[in-house]
């Protein structure tokens, strides 16, 4: 008796948060539910329906904000995990004993998305300080030259954010890897012919990919999902999906809350997506490691 009480002990010192969060989590998952298909009793929305989710998904506009969203977070995830190899593979190669350069290039890190934004739009904006060194050194007779990479329509100051942001988490989730190999791996492909880059191809670059994957998906989803950075720094069309049901749901006509949770509930079932394929991911590399 006392080792079955023992047991449920943990959960019993637990239950208090966990009540808390589980009924925050999941009354908001139900109420986001239930106002997506039209049950909304405070503006007399009472039958259950569909309409929402067929009039969002043939909005052009919802369609557009969905190829934006994906567009942003591929290309930045893509070039973040490049860059964040590339770092990883440096410092771990050349710079493991840099206690500096390790602290300057976690920086970005602790550095709020917010004031990441702040940043990207005094440095790139046609007002912004690299116009003006350009407008300054003659080579741009007006501002009006520089090319646009704040508030743009192909989000290129909403990239550059993300990849400033992303390439320190990659690098160390595949530092933490290669820094961890056996070093009589190199002096085996080296003994055997193979050059630098070969032995990262065939050597560090497959050890390495659980993490790179990993690290990949994961900051796909957040800056898929993420609002303040394509907010500050995006366009007014297209939109990212948050930041479009954000706009729809500080509108004074309730009538388009529905729509908001529609869009909710996308943006839901696409992370859980990527959640799930994360964990699919991870079980079949655990099956090949062993």
């Amino acid at each position: 008796m006392e080792r079955v009480s023992a047991g449920f002990k943990p959960y019993i010192m637990l239950a208090p948060v966990m009540a808390v969060l589980l009924g925050l989590f999941v009354g908001g998952i139900v109420t986001c539910l239930l106002q997506s298909l039209g049950y909304f009793p405070v503006i007399g929305l009472r039958e259950i329906t569909f309409k929402y989710y067929r009039e969002v998904l043939t909005n052009p506009e919802f369609l557009r904000s969905l190829s934006f969203s994906l567009y942003i977070s591929m290309v930045s995830s893509v070039i973040a995990v490049v860059l964040g190899v590339f770092v990883a593979h440096r410092i771990s190669r050349y710079l493991q004993g840099q206690t500096l350069v390790k602290l300057l290039y976690k920086l970005p890190i602790v550095v709020p998305h917010t004031v990441a934004a702040l940043m990207i739009f005094m440095l790139f904006s046609r007002s912004g300080i690299i116009s003006r060194a350009i407008y300054q050194l003659g080579l741009i007779s007006y501002q009006e030259q520089f090319p646009e990479m704040v508030f743009d329509s192909k989000g290129i100051g909403i990239i550059i954010a993300y990849i400033w942001k992303e390439i320190p988490f990659v690098a160390i989730m595949v530092y933490t890897i290669l820094r961890n190999i056996n070093e009589s791996f190199r002096d085996v492909a080296y003994n055997l012919g193979a050059s630098e880059g070969q032995f990262f191809y065939y050597v560090l670059l497959p050890i390495s990919m659980p993490a790179i994957i990993s690290s990949f998906i994961i900051i796909f989803a957040f800056s898929f999902g993420a609002f303040e950075v394509p907010y500050l720094l995006g366009p007014t069309y297209p939109r990212t999906l948050p930041v479009m049901a954000y706009t729809y749901y500080i509108s004074p006509d309730l009538t388009r809350r529905p729509y908001t949770m529609v869009i909710a509930v996308f943006l839901t079932i696409i992370s859980i997506g990527l959640i799930l394929v994360y964990s699919r991911i991870l079980k079949i590399f655990q099956i090949y490691s062993r």
